[in-house]
């Protein structure tokens, strides 16, 4: 009687948290109603079964258990026996029984699969006008890129990847000049225009997921997955990662900000492309850090530093790094610790050997050439002091405008753009 009372709390419980359950689907923000239709769909088949074996359960607990205790040398009574007493040869299978729980079965599972094959053959087919967008995952932050004038996206290449070429394209390749570059954790996109995502790893497997689009899929490492999905309600949505990829995974957040079409171009008009990034990485361009320290920022955005440590002072999952550089750090032992080059390079070469009081001890193992290391304390430094203006040689060199044709930019990059180090 206990375990058939616990059975009855239990339904009943999951009912009610269901019904009045505080966590619902946030509201559907794209085109994609289908994949609620097919979750609910899946909670509906699942939820009839799960209701209706534990009442079945239920029954046979109440009807045929035994009321006393069994005389010793007295067997338990044979499945024939149980539900007709009267039968005298014991039936150890039922095959007509069997053939009904098959068969409703099968039906079942084809009633849960079958609206989700029509669901997902539609999710990689992109319509033919859609935006393209690549979205790049790294330990822990996004990259996005769009293709330029010519609506074609350049080669990449793992091989081409370097500080001053986070996204591996292919210098060589002149599809890829005008591509336009997103080195941040925020896009943005035109409302009711279909967008085809083109998606890849740096390193693990990770997942670009944007709860209100209800489209995801996984980002394997090698290969190029893809879906495309409609925004339709203009706001600002938050795109997480959801697939552990290591220590800092629940910080791999970024945003996709949905606007009228106008605002979007205005947006993009205003990023760089390829062959802009590769004139400032040539110093084409005046620089507002020594060239160590400048080259020490592309290294904290290109060895994923931004996605833990901020420099304008606001909180996030590890220091500061605005003030940094000449402060005494309290570790969460209660020793201190002056912040200075030494220091620097002894964190980062060894990140766990302390913790910082007051944040966890999250930080990976990064790997750097004593010239990266060198480059990325450079930029601390001037981050931390607040040495943000350039020496009178570097303020001397003349600025160049972009041109207004990104695309027809063809500028030789420095040998060490295009090799891994």
């Amino acid at each position: 009687m206990s375990m058939a009372v616990a059975l009855v709390v239990i339904v009943v419980g999951a009912l009610l948290f269901h019904f009045v359950s505080p966590w619902w689907a946030t509201p559907l923000a794209s085109n994609w109603r289908a994949m609620d239709d097919t979750l609910t769909i899946t909670l509906v088949i699942t939820g009839i079964f799960f209701v209706g074996i534990h009442l079945f359960i239920i029954y046979t607990l109440l009807r045929f258990h035994r009321r006393h205790t069994p005389l010793a040398g007295h067997r338990a009574a044979g499945a024939a026996e149980t539900f007709a007493p009267h039968a005298a040869a014991y039936i150890p299978e039922h095959r007509t029984l069997e053939r009904w729980l098959t068969g409703g079965t099968a039906v079942a599972i084809m009633a849960l699969l079958a609206p989700g094959l029509f669901v997902y053959a539609d999710y990689i087919r992109a319509p033919r006008d859609a935006l393209v967008l690549e979205v790049v995952g790294q330990q822990w932050q996004w990259r996005y890129r769009f293709p330029g004038n010519n609506g074609k996206l350049g080669l990449s290449n793992v091989r081409f990847v370097s500080a001053a070429n986070p996204f591996g394209l292919d210098p060589d390749d002149p599809a890829g000049h005008d591509d336009i570059l997103i080195n941040g954790n925020e896009v943005h996109l035109p409302i009711d225009k279909p967008v085809k995502l083109l998606l890849r790893s740096h390193d693990t497997l990770h997942d670009f997921f944007v709860p209100p689009f209800r489209a995801r899929i996984n980002i394997v490492p090698g290969m190029v997955t893809s879906f495309w999905f409609t925004p339709t309600k203009p706001g600002r949505y938050e795109a997480l990662c959801a697939q552990l990829c290591g220590i800092g995974h629940a910080n791999m957040r970024g945003y996709v900000v949905v606007e009228s079409e106008a605002a979007f171009r205005r947006w993009l008009a205003a990023q760089p492309t390829f062959a802009m990034t590769r004139m400032q990485a040539a110093g084409a361009n005046v620089v507002l850090l020594d060239p160590q320290a400048a080259r020490g920022k592309t290294l904290a955005q290109s060895k994923g530093c931004i996605a833990c440590h901020t420099v304008d002072g606001s909180a996030s999952v590890g220091p500061t790094w605005k003030g940094l550089f000449g402060k005494t750090e309290t570790m969460a032992d209660g020793s201190t610790a002056l912040v200075d080059d030494a220091y620097l390079k002894d964190f980062i070469r060894n990140p766990q050997s302390r913790v910082v009081k007051g944040f966890a001890p999250m930080m990976p193992l990064i790997a750097l050439s004593d010239d990266e290391l060198a480059a990325l304390i450079a930029y601390i430094r001037a981050v931390g002091t607040n040495a943000t203006t350039a020496p009178a040689a570097a303020q001397s060199v003349p600025s160049q405008s972009a041109p207004s044709q990104p695309a027809r930019v063809t500028v030789a990059p420095p040998k060490e753009e295009v090799h891994v180090r």
